[in-house]
């Protein structure tokens, strides 16, 4: 793999790793936060997704190694749902 597929990928892990915070509603840090995000969100994505028996719908191949775009994004806001729901502070009455 050279150093562009390595850029795309990356490329593609953080838009899907941004998308999966906005769908959660909670974002903190920047571009290279959504792009750990995208990687941490594939892998939790993929992994339910392997146990439910479910399909890989949306994969993008670059150079041999796919990346499960669809995954990615609801792993990722899986993710910084529960993130967000343990560091918010909780509300008094």
């Amino acid at each position: 793999m050279g150093i562009l597929e390595l850029l795309l990928l990356l490329l593609i892990a953080g838009i899907c790793g941004a998308i999966g915070q906005s769908i959660a509603g909670f974002s903190r840090g920047g571009f290279v936060i959504s792009i750990v995000l995208g990687f941490l969100g594939a892998m939790l994505g993929g992994w339910l997704a392997r146990r439910l028996g479910l399909p890989e719908p949306l994969v993008i191949t670059i150079d041999q190694t796919s990346f499960p775009v669809l995954w990615s994004i609801l792993g990722s806001a899986l993710f910084v749902a529960l993130i967000a729901m343990l560091t918010r502070p909780g509300r008094k009455s």
